[in-house]
């Protein structure tokens, strides 16, 4: 005989970002609302929840869950199923299991919210406490050790809750209610500021001799959410040439905080979607046309910035004690180096370059950046994916189970497959330093311990000397029973973009960047693409230019323009680009020719890097670059947006010839046309020859799916034109967005190839 429909047993199974913000107590509270017995526990593989009620009241409950979530929160996936019938007297909250090699989602860190800032005013044991955190905001990814998400398995293990805060964490109808880093001023991590030789712990007086050293245009240097960060006055342009110098980083912009989001408005121009980004529990930094300047040092020859708001307790306090409504906030690192997280290396490293040192003896156990976005077409793009983001997975269509995709070279990132899931590592850098190799490689040993993974592929770029490529290698030369399958650079690129779409077609793939090797031994970087997750075709390319200088051609814009021109016109280059030469050492120059007609250590480019560093180089905007695609941001940020001209170029053998339109910008810098006005045409010729290339390749495979990625397409001009232009003509267009364009999201692409590649083994 079956039971009454309300003793009906469910078994719930909820999968995503589910732990870490707050999910249990959501459950308990809908429970307890719809009358429901039973019990909610955290499990490595997600949310479980055992509920004893009736079909009617099981249907509206799972619409709460999926409606009321906690905002941080995520639901993938919600599974029902009737067990044997349990009795359950009331509905309580199960110790966290770890139960088996599934893992569930790992929260990124949360921005403070509203309810903890007016605790920091108004509880008593939180007042001007910079670490009142609660399940619905805080520190998660950065202090967390294992699965499941409990006090014991972070870096909060050591710090022992007062009455008052167990109280709080035992109570279920308090916000506090297992939010495993809860503290206060009783019991909780401290900060510490290093001054004169003198150890100053009072938050008040760290408050206070802060701001005022930040007032007299001094430097401090203070531990962040995910490491440290270097501050000081964006207004004051002695304080920001002084950090420049300590930073070795002659132009590269820094980004700014800003004390509020009316503050900032004063300075940028903000869309409500912009807005919208600032203000979310993520706090990126988001890249801003500039209204009204600050210290000309900030930004130097550009004309966005990189804004953010507010995100941990102390900045509050800090910048409301401030007069001045901006802090340039940097990361706390020396050139290309990872961001600092051990106390003792950032005193040591920072303590006699920097006015004070602020430390707090909580551990960071995981490293993180600040997130860096654009939004351009009212979307999101981002361009650097750490706090706020990483580690939150990407849902593929393929199972990608034990595959390790090491990534690119540059800004690397990692990816790692669970299942249907792929795990993107926080922002790396670049491989080429020591100590971010070093960083590659602890952060890979942490996602495989976290998520439980065994590597049984191991995918990496064609380029045999990328780090990450080498580090593959080691690895199958240590395990012979995990296979290496190597994939091509731009071809990741775009199943990068179509893995974050969920595309799994043949469609038109284009992508322009710096550089990556092909097939054929030449470096590519402006590539049209017939292609679906498994393979891919070449249909058509940015011709060859020939270069030569290794890594200094990135280096050296220069370059590139010498190369493009005596490649189009030869010896008579001396004469047709004579005010060129005439601005720029002309026994370099030649020397620079010479090698090109000897052939020696020469190499064949298809670039779009090299293509604007060309055009920079060649309208004087830049010679030599102090930064990676200084030239490209630089000629971005001239454009006359008003101009609608373009240049012409040519189809030749199946190439695209730059020619006519060489031409045509000496024709303009000889007649006078200003830089903004070439700089634009320039763009209107890329986007123009997107729109009539794709519209070829429509018209000879009937193909209309186009998938759009690289690094080239940061540039927010051209990704806007690109996108909009393509709609127009009827195209379906797929872009990246929550993962980077970049070579950050380089191993997404390699995970979802390799995955193509072997199924169905996998």
């Amino acid at each position: 005989m079956s039971n009454p429909p309300e003793n009906i047993t469910y078994e719930i199974k909820i999968k995503g970002l589910v732990q870490g913000v707050g999910f249990r107590p959501f459950i308990y509270i809908l429970a307890e609302k719809f009358n429901i017995k039973g019990w909610v526990e955290n499990r490595n593989d997600g949310v479980l929840v055992r509920a004893n009620t009736d079909p009617k009241t099981i249907k509206l409950f799972i619409e709460a869950v999926k409606n009321e979530r906690p905002v941080a929160s995520t639901v993938e996936t919600i599974s029902v199923s009737e067990k044997a019938f349990e009795f359950f007297d009331r509905f309580s909250i199960k110790k966290s299991e770890s139960n088996s090699d599934v893992v569930t989602e790992v929260s990124p860190d949360i921005a403070v919210c509203n309810d903890c800032l007016e605790d920091i005013k108004n509880q008593t044991h939180r007042k001007m406490y910079p670490f009142t955190n609660c399940t619905n905001c805080g520190p998660r990814f950065t202090i967390i050790k294992d699965l499941p998400y409990d006090r014991e398995k972070t870096t909060m293990h050591e710090f022992t809750m007062c009455e008052t805060c167990m109280s709080e964490y035992s109570d279920i109808y308090n916000r506090r209610f297992h939010a495993q880093p809860v503290a206060c001023n009783t019991c909780g991590p401290y900060y510490t500021l290093h001054f004169q030789n003198n150890k100053i712990t009072d938050i008040q007086k760290i408050i206070s001799l802060s701001s005022d050293l930040i007032q007299q245009g001094k430097i401090i240097a203070i531990k962040g959410l995910g490491g440290y960060h270097i501050m000081c006055d964006a207004h004051n342009e002695s304080a920001v040439t002084q950090l420049r110098k300590l930073k070795n980083r002659d132009k590269k912009a820094f980004a700014v905080m800003f004390r509020d989001i009316e503050t900032l408005e004063n300075y940028a121009f903000i869309s409500e979607k912009e807005k919208e980004e600032l203000l979310s529990w993520q706090r990126p930094i988001l890249l801003l046309k500039i209204k009204k300047f600050l210290a000309p040092s900030v930004t130097q020859e550009l004309n966005k910035i990189g804004v953010m708001l507010p995100y941990m307790p102390f900045h509050y306090m800090l910048l409301n004690r401030l007069k001045t409504d901006a802090l340039v906030l940097t990361s706390g690192n020396y050139s290309d180096e990872p961001i600092i997280t051990d106390n003792d290396v950032a005193l040591n490293k920072f303590l006699t370059k920097t006015d004070a040192v602020i430390t707090y003896n909580r551990k960071i156990h995981n490293r993180t950046d600040d997130s860096v976005g654009i939004v351009v077409n009212n979307k999101l793009r981002l361009l650097r994916r750490s706090r706020g983001y990483a580690p939150a997975s990407v849902a593929v269509s393929f199972n990608v189970e034990g595959i390790f995709a090491t990534g690119a070279e540059f800004v690397n990132c990692f990816c790692i497959g669970k299942g249907n899931r792929a795990f993107m590592s926080q922002h790396i850098g670049d491989l080429k330093n020591l100590e971010t190799f070093e960083f590659y490689k602890e952060s890979y040993e942490l996602y495989k311990r976290l998520f439980r993974f065994s590597p049984k592929y191991i995918v990496c770029d064609l380029h045999p000397d990328y780090l990450s490529s080498k580090f593959a290698e080691e690895i199958i030369k240590q395990h012979s029973d995990i296979e290496l399958i190597k994939v091509q650079h731009h071809h990741a690129h775009i199943a990068s973009c179509m893995a974050e779409n969920n595309l799994n077609e043949k469609l038109i793939g284009i992508s322009f960047d710096g550089l990556g090797l092909g097939t054929d031994g030449n470096i590519w970087g402006g590539e049209f693409f017939i292609n679906d997750l498994s393979d891919f075709q070449r249909f058509t390319h940015f011709e060859y230019i020939p270069v030569s200088g290794g890594d200094y051609v990135s280096k050296q814009p220069w370059r590139s323009a010498v190369s493009y021109l005596f490649h189009y016109f030869g010896e008579q280059f001396f004469s047709i680009g004579k005010s060129y030469i005439e601005n720029n050492d002309i026994h370099k120059i030649k020397m620079y020719t010479n090698i090109l007609k000897s052939g020696f250590n020469i190499y064949k480019t298809s670039s779009a890097g090299r293509l604007f560093d060309a055009v920079a180089s060649l309208i004087g905007l830049i010679q030599e670059s102090d930064y990676h695609a200084e030239a490209p941001m630089l000629l971005e940020s001239v454009v006359d947006e008003a101009v609608t001209d373009s240049y012409s170029y040519g189809f030749y053998n199946r190439c695209i010839s730059f020619k006519p339109m060489f031409e045509s910008i000496i024709n303009d810098l000889n007649n006078s046309v200003s830089k903004s006005v070439i700089a634009a045409k320039f763009h209107n010729t890329l986007v123009d020859l997107v729109v009539e290339t794709s519209l070829q390749m429509r018209n000879e495979t009937g193909l209309n799916t186009i998938a759009v990625s690289g690094g080239t397409f940061q540039n927010k001009i051209l990704l806007e034109k690109v996108e909009r232009s393509l709609f127009e003509h009827k195209f379906d267009v797929f872009t990246s967005s929550k993962i980077p364009s970049n070579d950050g999201g380089i191993a997404l692409g390699q995970l979802i190839i390799a995955a193509a590649k072997k199924r169905p083994f996998i």
